[in-house]
């Protein structure tokens, strides 16, 4: 009996020491740029220390020149927005160009090493691809200046194949100069895989769209709105709308497809809000600004699921884009402007963030992903 219980406990030790390591193993982080008339030179991957806020000790500061810390890096042309499989294998990215060219891109990712080897490109018939999303099966790029949506399948080995469907975007909206022509900012797909909230930026509305059918159901929202990124909570009950033109957020409930509340994130109206993410435990919401008083602004989500201000924290310039880590920990936020992601501590608590003054030096870096 004493030697069954020796060897209970000796298992027990070994479990929970390889919990405590699968705990404090670094993340993948994934990170898209701009590369025209900049130093960087595509997508890199970093291994980042989420409970210290830092890219892990080891990381080869001269791998890469122009990306300190970097472990992989697979060089194309304006990686603005990139998303990951869910077994973490594959990388899809767009290319944002404005001609014929623009692609839809896969990647795969050795989640050993953190280093990436280009696998295919697909065109995307569509010009500045600047969104994309997985269910797993297919993938969707939002196209911003011809404002269509393109769908591809996945082949069984993790490639792209060549589109087969488009989804087109409407008008509607009052501003002559950036909604003159149809644009498409995001295609969401919810966690099921089924349906796909697309932004239809030049119509000020948000179209929800049946996988299976694809027969969609428009949700209006107020006029100059200027629909960009779309998230989802927890149950899926509501969905939170930034519009870049308003600085405003949208709450909409689900099941009525109805605008329930509208926030202001933008209080001095630059018209350039871009980003908008939950906290890992769907407390707290946070949407960035750009073009004037360039920062973060915070909310509590209250249990109606509607928001409540909550404060506002300055960043780098131009935070086009900006991740929270698992933990709940950090935001990292993609300054594109000043060459740099920075690094803020999260407050569990009360929302609000804290800049470490740490950084990852990059050129124009504008999306950034975590496995």
């Amino acid at each position: 009996m004493k030697k069954r219980k020796a060897e209970l406990l000796f298992c027990g030790a070994v479990v929970s020491l390889a919990l405590a390591g699968c705990k404090n193993e670094p993340l993948k982080m994934i990170v898209g740029t701009y590369t025209d008339e900049c130093a960087s030179r595509g997508v890199y991957s970093y291994f980042f220390d989420q409970e210290k806020g830092m890219l892990v000790d080891d990381a080869e500061e001269g791998r890469f020149e122009e990306a300190p810390g970097a472990v992989g890096r697979v060089e194309m042309r304006n990686p603005s927005y990139l998303t990951l499989s869910a077994d973490g294998k594959f990388v899809y990215a767009v290319s944002e160009v404005g001609d014929s060219t623009a692609s839809a891109v896969t990647l795969r990712l050795d989640a050993k090493t953190g280093e990436m080897r280009l696998l295919g490109s697909e065109l995307t018939d569509g010009k500045d691809p600047c969104y994309i999303s997985t269910n797993g099966s297919i993938v969707m790029t939002a196209n911003y200046s011809s404002g269509n949506v393109t769908e591809f399948p996945i082949g069984d080995d993790g490639r792209l194949l060549p589109h087969d469907f488009l989804y087109e975007t409407g008008l509607g909206g009052p501003d002559s100069t950036r909604q003159n022509l149809p644009h498409a900012h995001c295609a969401l797909f919810n966690a099921a895989g089924t349906e796909v909230y697309v932004s239809e930026f030049s119509a000020d509305a948000v179209t929800r769209y049946d996988v299976a059918t694809r027969q969609g159901k428009i949700i209006q929202l107020s006029s100059d709105f200027g629909p960009r990124h779309i998230i989802l909570n927890g149950d899926e009950s509501k969905a939170y709308v930034l519009g870049e033109l308003s600085g405003n957020i949208s709450v909409i409930d689900t099941e009525s497809d109805r605008v329930i509340q509208t926030v202001c994130a933008d209080t001095v109206h630059a018209r350039g809000s871009a980003d908008i993410h939950l906290s890992p435990d769907g407390k707290f919401l946070y949407a960035s600004n750009r073009l004037q008083n360039d920062g973060i602004a915070i909310f509590k989500v209250d249990s109606d699921g509607t928001l409540t201000y909550t404060g506002y924290q300055n960043t780098g310039i131009h935070p086009r884009n900006f991740n929270i880590t698992p933990n709940g920990k950090f935001l990292l936020a993609a300054c594109r402007d000043s060459g740099c992601i920075q690094i803020f501590r999260r407050d569990a608590k009360n929302g609000l963030l804290s800049d470490t003054g740490r950084t990852i030096v990059l050129d124009k870096p504008v999306c950034i992903k975590f496995w």
